[in-house]
Formats: structure tokens, C-alpha cells, sequence
């Protein structure tokens, strides 16, 4: 899968990432979402034009209102991108706690490591 660069620089822009998470808490229409942006209403609405014309969201027509709200499927689309990332660094940390785990316990059963760890014992016990 390929993930557009249009579509991460549609959501990078900070007015229509507040927009999307405005509409992430359901459907608004387009003064309620002016009144959690500080932009006028023409800017808003270019947003929203923007959004809608990569299937972010959808229109509701309700006599003179609109009423916005989020499409899924592109989310969707994100989520399967980033899982694929989130594959990879999972499978690299759980590698990485393996590894620290088996440092741990070379350290732990080494001669060395039981004489250090016997004395701070006893220096513990002694106070």
C-alpha cells in the first residue's frame, strides 16, 4: 500500500487537523465548527471544500445549513499505512528488550555480578 503525500499534507495543515478532531466528535454544522477555529467562516469553508474533495468528510444539506461530519475510509487508509510501521518498530523494540533482557541476566549470573550484589546485601543489613 502507498500512502499519498496529498493526503498527509491535506491533514498536516493545523486549521483542517483542528477541523477533523472538531468532527471527530460528530456530526457539526459549518458555525459550529467556525466557533472552534479562529478563522471566519469563507476560510472554514475553503477548509471544508478541501476535506471533502479527498473524502474526509461529507456534506448534509438541511435547508440553508450544512452539516459536516467525518468519512471513515481514508482513516482507514492511514491506519493500515501506519500499522505497517508499527510492525516494524514492535518487532525492532521486542529484539531490543530480548537483548537487554539477556545482558541483564549474564550480568546477573556472572561471578562478579554475585559478588557486588552479596556485599551490597550485607552492607544493606548491617546499617
Amino acid at each position: 500500500m502507498c500512502m499519498h503525500v496529498s493526503t498527509l499534507q491535506i491533514l498536516a495543515d493545523p486549521t483542517r487537523l483542528c477541523i477533523v478532531e472538531i468532527l471527530r466528535r460528530g456530526e457539526r454544522s459549518v458555525n459550529d465548527i467556525v466557533k472552534g477555529v479562529a478563522i471566519d467562516q469563507s476560510g472554514v469553508s475553503r477548509h471544508l471544500r478541501i476535506l471533502q474533495e479527498a473524502r474526509f468528510v461529507r456534506v448534509r444539506p438541511e435547508g440553508q445549513k450544512r452539516f459536516y461530519s467525518l468519512c471513515s475510509d481514508p482513516f482507514r487508509d492511514i491506519d493500515a499505512w501506519v500499522s505497517q510501521y508499527r510492525q516494524l518498530w514492535e518487532g525492532r523494540l521486542d529484539k531490543f528488550g530480548e537483548a537487554l533482557a539477556r545482558r541483564r541476566e549474564a550480568k546477573q549470573s556472572s561471578p562478579q555480578a554475585r559478588k557486588s550484589s552479596r556485599r551490597v546485601h550485607h552492607e544493606r543489613n548491617s546499617e
